[in-house]
């Protein structure tokens, strides 16, 4: 009895944790504590030319295109990454600037939608874990009246356990994903930033 008290009291204990409340109540499902910014915008992060203009057009460049890619994966070093898109740009000074316009317009539109992505599923994880602590409870709801009947269906019981058992791993390890998760969408910021930045500086070389 005293181990199954145990028992009970840590499967208690999981089913009543719930995803981070959220800060603000415009967006009750995301769960970081890093406040949510739906877009950045591109005033927030470019000082230079504008770029409304090149929006479709970078694509239709395959250096461009190819180098964007390479500079947006979170695999390449950003202190890399900057360097790259200097040297890319040092190759054609004399078109330095429309170059260094399209490369940063590209990386933006990539990033931002990759930002988007990440929130978007951070969202869709919070709703999985409200619907699973809800679940959580429900069994263990179920496991106790079952525990406490006078006639005891012990096979029922231990099939029960085990099924929360693997319910409350499966909600603990969601839990520490998005707690790592939501690092994303601040370390995109920050390489857009960065990015934009440092292709600043290369055009005005």
């Amino acid at each position: 009895m005293k181990s199954r008290s145990i028992v009970m009291a840590l499967v208690l204990g999981a089913a009543g944790v719930r995803p981070a409340a959220a800060l603000d109540p415009r967006y009750p499902d995301w769960p970081c504590s890093q406040a949510k910014v739906p877009e950045i915008s591109l005033a927030a992060v470019w000082a230079g030319p504008p770029l409304d203009d090149l929006a479709p057009r970078w694509r239709d460049d395959p250096g461009i295109h190819e180098m964007v890619a390479r500079l947006a994966a979170r695999r390449t070093p950003l202190a890399d990454a900057e360097q790259m898109a200097a040297d890319f740009l040092a190759q054609a000074p004399a078109d330095r600037t429309e170059r260094g316009k399209a490369l940063f317009r590209g990386l933006f539109d990539r990033l931002n939608a990759e930002r988007s992505t990440v929130m978007s599923g951070l969202e869709r994880v919070t709703r999985k874990q409200r619907r699973q602590a809800e679940k959580i409870r429900s069994d263990t709801l179920e496991l106790e009246n079952l525990q406490e009947a006078t006639s005891p269906d012990q096979a029922k019981i231990t099939q029960l356990s085990s099924q929360l058992a693997w319910e409350t791993r499966i909600f603990e390890d969601r839990r520490h994903v998005v707690r790592f998760v939501c690092e994303a969408p601040v370390a995109i910021d920050q390489r857009i930033f960065a990015l934009g930045r440092a292709i600043q500086q290369a055009m005005e070389e």
